[in-house]
């Protein structure tokens, strides 16, 4: 038999440091992997489908080193989106302020899992089978209790170190550093109604998940890499699986086009239109209000130059979010006639792809009526864009 110390020392495997802290790094990125595809990419949006081997060790997996249900993360999150940055959302750091999110986004992501309500609402689809009512639910921590058994068993003493930063890293990267920094620092591709970010173009300790813009204007897409410079490992991963038969892609970002033989307003615009309104919107900015602020205020100082750039970066944004600056710098405008027409268009074309009660052909009617009007306007921006949005289409990109 091993004598006790010298076990506790060593532990069964007894492996130097190097070879612990390899395999702890390859532990926490599989358990990284487990929450961006399966949890994330797969039961939260459906962008992809595992192959259920490869989805049931993921759920085992996260429960084992996690503690965590597949069925309160994927409603917490649901719930996240269906709220950003409102009172409701489970974790905004706009709400509950950065450091609380980034320090203890883990007490959040706990509270709002004991919400039943939310739960009930937002966690639908999810697995319900024998092993997870009869294991992971009901003995909901006993896998984190056996993963630092077996880290001791395997590794000594130091086997509690090695369980401390398995469990510590998800609470931080995920639930602090995504949920929180994800929404407070980092650069936007695109201008969302709310305060996404991305946190950088690569950072393979995190799966891909700090492309965290890129996926709020796209939420659906398994793909979270949009612009030349990001890399998503996830979807790195992904093609891998896809190649082998482990998972099936079921959604990425089609590319927006102008299809110049396109004759009217059909279907195929109006799921453009919707799929890419964040786009669409960018490019309404840029295009139609941009040209009439420079074109009024020209001869202006360099102190509104500046404030006329921060405007601009505002106007996607709901005027629920803006702050009381941003409100004030919305006033400062208000004495512009052709601005408030561009702003009233811009309302209304919102109106158009936000109304989901309505059907896709009344939204046809509305779009057609929407570009009458514009092109009518006289001004010759807003002209030029809508006859542009006419021709607007889908292409898939090539997996």
């Amino acid at each position: 038999m091993i004598p006790l110390l010298d076990f506790l020392d060593k532990g069964l495997l007894d492996l130097s440091g190097w070879q612990i802290t390899l395999i702890t790094l390859i532990a926490v990125q599989i358990t990284l992997s487990g929450v961006s595809l399966y949890l994330h990419r797969d039961q939260t949006h459906r962008g992809i489908k595992l192959h259920p081997l490869i989805a049931h060790f993921y759920r085992f997996w996260l429960w084992f080193t996690t503690g965590m249900l597949t069925k309160d993360w994927v409603a917490i999150h649901r719930k996240h989106h269906a709220y950003c940055e409102t009172e409701d959302d489970p974790h905004s750091p706009q709400i509950h302020g950065i450091k609380k999110v980034l320090l203890d986004g883990v007490g959040l992501y706990t509270q709002e899992r004991k919400n039943q309500k939310t739960l009930d609402k937002y966690g639908h689809g999810t697995p319900n089978d024998w092993i997870e009512r009869n294991l992971y639910t009901r003995f909901h921590y006993l896998g984190i209790v056996l993963l630092a058994a077996c880290n001791v068993t395997l590794f000594g003493i130091i086997g509690l170190a090695v369980f401390a930063i398995q469990v510590a890293w998800i609470p931080f990267f995920a639930a602090g550093v995504i949920n929180g920094l994800g929404h407070f620092s980092g650069y936007r591709n695109y201008r969302t109604d709310d305060s996404s970010r991305n946190l950088t173009r690569f950072a393979f300790f995190i799966y891909g998940e700090e492309l965290h813009n890129n996926h709020h204007a796209f939420p659906a897409s398994c793909k979270f890499s949009h612009k030349k410079g990001e890399h998503d490992i996830g979807w790195y991963t992904i093609r891998v699986f896809n190649k082998v038969g482990l998972c099936e892609i079921n959604k990425t970002v089609p590319q927006l086009c102008i299809d110049n033989d396109q004759q009217d307003i059909n279907p195929e615009t109006i799921k453009a239109l919707v799929t890419h309104k964040f786009n669409v919107l960018q490019k309404y900015i840029n295009d139609v209000i941009k040209p009439q602020l420079h074109q009024e205020y020209a001869d202006t100082s360099k102190t509104m130059r500046r404030k006329l750039k921060k405007y601009t970066r505002l106007l996607s944004l709901e005027k629920r979010y803006l702050k009381r600056k941003g409100q004030q710098l919305h006033a400062q405008f208000n004495d512009s006639e052709t601005l408030q027409i561009l702003l009233s268009y811009k309302h209304e074309l919102q109106t158009i792809w936000n109304n989901s009660g309505q059907s896709v052909e009344d939204k046809i009617e509305a779009l057609k009526q929407w570009c009458q009007k514009a092109e009518a306007s006289g001004i010759q921006m807003l002209q030029d864009f809508a006859q542009s949005i006419r021709k607007y289409r889908l292409q898939l990109q090539p997996v």
